[in-house]
């Protein structure tokens, strides 16, 4: 098992998405020893900009040629970031809701990473291909207002529908989830974290003890 942690909370020990993501990882070293893990914080400065020469080097693929000069520099950054996150078989998300989305780092790095021929293929016919074959994810969802079943004033959800259909996109469909969404606002979270917690721990259980084994989510 090859696992990456993708990491899109800038909040350090005071993050409930972290807390939940060490809760997983910490099974993993448990049930799975050898299990090789990789930790990504995407706001350590790692992530290349996308900016006017990365968009060249992009349709320059695109449109089947090579490029040169300053995109050619960008495009060599992207596909570098790429080979990183191909590398695991296995990955876990730790997404925060920022202002009913993804925050913005998580933003680029799709951005970056999705790429033609990378991340997938392009048909005139048949359209979009994902290239991510044989991967698996797990994704942890926190928000502290937004809940389901609240009402509209408590916010609206464009981050788990955003960011799954991204990965199915991307060719990854084997995709598991755990939500921990309390109204921190208002409520003693404790319950709600604690299951979490005991999601995380049993859905690590599974994907480390099968590494082959696809998981609905959770």
């Amino acid at each position: 098992m090859n696992l990456l942690h993708v990491s899109a909370s800038p909040r350090g020990p005071q993050s409930e998405s972290l807390a939940v993501a060490a809760t997983f990882l910490d099974t993993v070293r448990e049930v799975t020893p050898e299990a090789a893990i990789e930790e990504w914080d995407l706001w350590d400065g790692s992530l290349p900009a996308f900016g006017p020469d990365a968009v060249t080097g992009k349709m320059t693929v695109f449109a089947g040629g090579q490029p040169t000069g300053a995109a050619a520099v960008a495009w060599d950054a992207a596909t570098t970031t790429f080979r990183r996150f191909d590398a695991a078989d296995t990955y876990l998300f730790t997404v925060p809701m920022w202002n009913a989305g993804i925050p913005y780092v998580l933003k680029q790095f799709i951005d970056v990473i999705s790429q033609p021929g990378l991340i997938f293929g392009f048909d005139a016919e048949r359209g979009y291909s994902g290239l991510l074959r044989g991967k698996r994810a797990a994704v942890i969802y926190t928000s502290a207002v937004y809940g389901p079943g609240r009402p509209p004033a408590f916010g609206a959800d464009f981050q788990a529908p955003y960011f799954e259909d991204w990965l199915r996109w991307a060719g990854i469909t084997d995709v598991s989830t755990v939500h921990f969404r309390p109204n921190l606002a208002t409520a003693d979270a404790a319950t709600a974290r604690k299951t979490a917690h005991d999601q995380a721990r049993d859905l690590a259980k599974v994907l480390a003890a099968d590494p082959g084994h696809r998981v609905a989510g959770v």
